[in-house]
């Protein structure tokens, strides 16, 4: 299944799904009327896009950009993740904040020796 996104990114989509062994059956996809900006074209299409791993019974909503198709991708790269973390895999968030602790040590470490008596 391919969406509206550079090819790299549907390949990225795809090896992410079968590393966690996730499959298009084992996921319920239903289409939602979004709101807020967009303006017409969001009010009166159904580009919010909701996701349920039924296995799992995680669920995802994504209405982030005006395009169904972006969402879908949206979406499941959000539950790709979601699941991820269940699996005790290091997930793009996780290494965001093992990022900002590091920095924040780090410059707590620079303000004590400097204000070091």
């Amino acid at each position: 299944m391919t969406f509206a996104v550079s090819e790299e990114k549907n390949k990225w989509l795809q090896r992410a799904m079968e590393e966690l062994g996730l499959s298009e059956a084992d996921i319920e996809e239903h289409f939602v009327r979004s709101g807020g900006k967009g303006g017409q074209h969001v009010n009166k299409t159904s580009t919010c896009v909701y996701l349920k791993h039924t296995p799992t019974g995680l669920e995802v909503k994504c209405q982030e950009d005006r395009s169904q198709s972006v969402n879908r991708f949206l979406a499941r790269r959000e539950l790709v993740e979601k699941i991820g973390a269940l699996s005790g895999r290091q997930t793009a968030s996780n290494r965001e904040r093992d990022r900002k602790r590091k920095q924040k040590s780090k410059s707590k470490k620079r303000a004590q020796a400097k204000y070091a008596p």
